[in-house]
């Protein structure tokens, strides 16, 4: 979801600055704002008791994040964290309840958002299920290629090995196998350290 700019700051959003690691929320706390980067990126995700982490999503500027328990008077499932230095805009639940009330064609909006993220996290939950790490990184890789309207060329794949370990709840070590023959097949290139898909 991305509200424009100035109609957030007109309605009294207020941007904060947080730096590389901070918490925005975390894991059950109650939902009471609108969160949408302005610079940066921001990662949900969930820790386990041993500290492993697993990533629901990178959000990146123009994006919002963490809305569905706005609407369902739910706490959050998962917490957010700068995954850099970011500056994101808040803008409190009543507020941005009375502008989808004043502006109808942003309620259209946001349940295209929702719809598109359900058909994300039920595509992601099929490539989890696979026990063969090569389709889970596949799965991934054609996912984010899509998002970006890249079509047949090979595009730079901005994410690091342990960060896509953590998306698809593989060990770092096991991508990284994975990765090197897939290069051998010529399935990926990998140049400079940098992956191409």
């Amino acid at each position: 979801m991305n509200l424009d700019t100035n109609l957030l700051i007109a309605n009294g959003a207020v941007a904060k600055k947080y730096n590389k690691g901070d918490f925005i929320f975390y894991e059950g706390d109650q939902c009471r704002f609108y969160f949408q980067v302005e610079e940066g990126s921001v990662r949900m995700c969930n820790y386990n008791d041993e500290g492993r982490i697993y990533i629901q999503g990178i959000f990146q500027s123009g994006q919002s994040f963490g809305e569905p328990p706005l609407f369902i008077e739910e706490t959050y499932p998962a917490c957010a964290q700068a995954e850099t230095n970011c500056v994101i805009y808040k803008l409190s639940k009543e507020t941005l309840f009375k502008l989808l009330n004043e502006y109808p064609h942003l309620q259209m909006k946001f349940i295209t958002m929702f719809a598109h993220r359900l058909y994300e996290k039920s595509a992601a939950n099929k490539n989890i299920i696979s026990p063969h790490p090569e389709d889970r990184i596949v799965g991934f890789l054609k996912k984010f290629k899509k998002d970006q309207g890249a079509s047949k060329e090979k595009i730079i794949i901005p994410y690091t090995r342990q960060q896509m370990a953590d998306f698809l709840g593989l060990r770092v070590e096991t991508v990284i196998r994975t990765l090197m023959k897939m290069e051998e097949e010529g399935k990926v290139d990998i140049i400079r350290h940098k992956l191409y898909y």
